[in-house]
């Protein structure tokens, strides 16, 4: 895969329009057997660079024109160059402005064009189909576009590889069809938490009446898993459309399918299990495509230590650090003491010892961490654990306190000493009011 950045982060705008054009770096990928070639390589597919102009990019009014460079087809086309155009004003690319200043920002984007076939008879005799996937991970940017050939005005060449005639500037014109995109390409879920994929689709001709087939899966560790299908109708009078889910708790709007193009799918009571790869899958009239979203489960460890405060007995003793229902799996345990006469924690050389790793029915995990505190530790020191993990978002650290024991013995003794007092005059109170008691009763009786 290339990545992009010809001619700089932006490359053309039409200011008073409003609109810019973007040239972004791509493959063209093809069979490699169709080509006569791929032997010895180890891969079905050929990469050829390629180039893909996406013209009429709407520019937001608060754009500094002046950062924007021009972009100027080549005055002499190379007859060799793969170069597509193309215009996205109609239908629009969600979120394009991602695109526009990605190098800048030094955000990889990938761009991958391939043939595309769609289903049934096309309306527009010679047309060509050509599915071009743009992806930019880190801004949460995916669309997929389906572009169509147009005939030129004034046929300048036939490309010898494609064999489809170009522009005088010499690009293969396309309009855009039909694209998906999603807004969530990698999201995060906590364990019995919520999560919500995004999957969309825009067309440019949309029939009055139309079916759409929206079909959600999962895939992880190499199998798939049907999560839900839906087939909806855009004059659902009769109940039409229906819904069938495979996994419990998970959820999609059929009306927003055939009003918004959207086809997002709600997940709810999360399981460690349902991280994984989702794949979105839509067929609408002629034409079809798929967006991948990528859901991330994790979960904070509830940590905590076995001892609320240590006390010198003259022995050695074990404090235990626990890190309850975690996940994912990698989790750091650091132990440290701060003595009185420390200006700040020192990291212990023996870490002590670690449990196995436990894992729960829901799939998180436990583990603990042993220490053993030694006998000759001053009073005063503090203990500390300290747990990292990817779902916290800083560490968490508990510690303990090593009192003296004779401070202990001298609250313990006092304390005796305050229970026996209450003890003694609750008891002597007692018996004096029964020996009142009795003299009343003597009293009423010689009377």
């Amino acid at each position: 895969m290339l990545t992009v950045a010809l001619f700089g982060c932006l490359v053309t705008v039409v200011s008073a329009a409003g609109v810019a054009d973007v040239v972004l770096s791509c493959s063209l990928v093809e069979e490699a057997s169709a080509l006569g070639g791929g032997a010895g390589t180890g891969s079905p597919f050929s990469r050829t660079p390629a180039t893909l102009v996406l013209k009429d990019i709407p520019v937001s009014s608060e754009e500094d024109v002046e950062t924007l460079t021009p972009f100027v087809p080549p005055s002499v086309p190379d007859p060799a160059a793969i170069m597509f155009e193309t215009k996205v004003s109609s239908p629009e690319i969600p979120n394009a402005e991602v695109l526009l200043h990605a190098d800048c920002d030094d955000l990889e984007v990938v761009c991958e064009i391939s043939s595309y076939s769609p289903r049934g008879s096309s309306d527009r005799p010679g047309a060509h189909f050509f599915m071009a996937s743009i992806n930019v991970g880190e801004a949460d940017f995916s669309s997929t576009l389906i572009l169509q050939t147009l005939a030129p005005a004034e046929s300048f060449m036939v490309h010898p590889r494609l064999d489809l005639p170009l522009s005088r500037a010499g690009t293969l014109l396309t309009e855009v069809v039909f694209l998906m995109f999603t807004h969530t390409v990698s999201i995060p879920g906590s364990v019995s938490g919520d999560a919500h994929l995004h999957c969309g689709f825009l067309q440019k001709d949309k029939a009055p009446v139309q079916e759409v087939d929206v079909d959600w899966r999962l895939q992880h560790r190499g199998r798939g898993v049907r999560i839900l299908e839906a087939k909806a109708r855009s004059d659902d009078l009769e109940g039409g459309s229906t819904v069938i889910i495979k996994r419990s708790n998970s959820s999609i709007d059929a009306a927003q399918v055939v009003s918004e193009g959207n086809a997002s799918l709600s997940l709810s009571g999360l399981k460690v299990s349902d991280q994984g790869t989702y794949i979105c899958s839509i067929a609408v009239g002629r034409f079809y495509g798929q967006q991948v979203v990528q859901l991330r489960i994790s979960q904070p460890p509830a940590v905590s230590l076995s001892e609320d405060s240590l006390v010198q007995r003259g022995s050695p003793q074990t404090l235990s650090c626990n890190c309850r229902k975690y996940f994912p799996l990698d989790v750091q345990m650091e132990w440290s003491s701060q003595s009185p006469t420390d200006s700040e924690p020192v990291v212990l050389a023996d870490q002590g010892s670690l449990s196995s790793h436990q894992q729960h029915g829901d799939g998180t995990f436990t583990l603990s961490s042993r220490l053993t505190v030694r006998a000759d530790v001053p009073a005063g020191t503090k203990i500390t654990c300290t747990v990292s993990h990817s779902a916290l978002d800083s560490p968490v650290s508990l510690s303990v306190l090593v009192q003296p024991a004779d401070t202990v013995n001298y609250l313990g003794i006092l304390g005796f000493l305050i229970i026996t007092g209450l003890f003694f005059y609750q008891f002597s109170f007692f018996s004096h009011r029964l020996q009142v008691h009795h003299i009343i009763q003597c009293s009423v009786m010689k009377g």
